[in-house]
């Protein structure tokens, strides 16, 4: 059984649809990509995910558990999903331990030198331990990133989201992010990732998923979706891997 289950989702903004009768699952351990054009509701989907964003019909299960609906606890959900924002969305005032002591603190209850003694784990996981006392202003894009990554991976998640995780970033940058994600990879973590960078998801992923205009039109390698596939709007896509590189 699927970690996720995603079931004929919908949703509309102002009467526009933006995800139409969407259907996905992601299997515990694997690395799942989401690919793109801007705006084909790839971070909307996302946000349905830990309801950031209420959807209007479908459902989602997590662990065979039906997400949706007002009994749902929405804050254990979001403590089960660790989410990694686009732009990174650390607290400018604090340092990088206080960054990532903050969930457990204050939604899990944890002592101080408890929280403390797992964030440093996790940072040390990431070779972030060094930087603990900087601030984010003080560290690069991808240290941010992976600032970002232990923060997620100190709540245990059951998942880790990520919304496009190298949109912000250099490709060297992008490449060690890309080898970041691997790693967890093989160390059992299950991630999913929206993407429009064709590099990053040729690297992390063998197959991926193609959402465009909030409709999944395409599953499979990067390879057959550039070469073969009957739609010419997704070898378009998929086509521009070798200019991306």
């Amino acid at each position: 059984m699927a970690l996720i289950e995603i079931r004929d989702l919908v949703k509309k903004f102002d009467g526009q649809t933006v995800l139409d009768g969407v259907n996905l699952d992601v299997v515990e351990g694997e690395v799942k990509v989401v690919m793109g054009p801007s705006g084909c509701g790839k971070s909307t989907l996302l946000r349905c995910i830990n309801r950031l964003v209420e959807f209007d019909s479908g459902t989602i299960y997590i662990r065979a558990q039906n997400i949706s609906g007002p009994a749902v606890d929405v804050r254990a959900l979001r403590q089960s999903i660790g989410f990694v924002f686009q732009q990174f969305a650390l607290y400018r005032h604090l340092t990088v331990l206080e960054n990532v002591t903050l969930g457990l603190r204050k939604l899990r209850g944890m002592r101080r030198r408890e929280a403390e003694e797992k964030a440093l784990h996790e940072l040390a996981r990431l070779d972030m331990a060094g930087h603990k006392d900087k601030y984010p202003a003080q560290i690069s894009g991808g240290q941010k990133q992976r600032v970002a990554l232990a923060r997620a991976l100190a709540m245990d998640p059951a998942v880790v989201v990520l919304d496009e995780p190298t949109s912000a970033l250099d490709p060297v940058m992008s490449r060690e992010v890309a080898q970041l994600i691997e790693r967890l990879h093989r160390e059992n973590v299950t991630m999913l990732c929206v993407t429009h960078d064709l590099v990053l998801a040729g690297a992390i992923a063998e197959h991926v998923t193609f959402l465009d205009r909030g409709v999944i039109r395409a599953e499979g390698s990067i390879a057959h979706l550039a070469g073969q596939h009957p739609e010419e709007s997704v070898r378009a896509f998929f086509g521009h891997r070798e200019n991306a590189q």
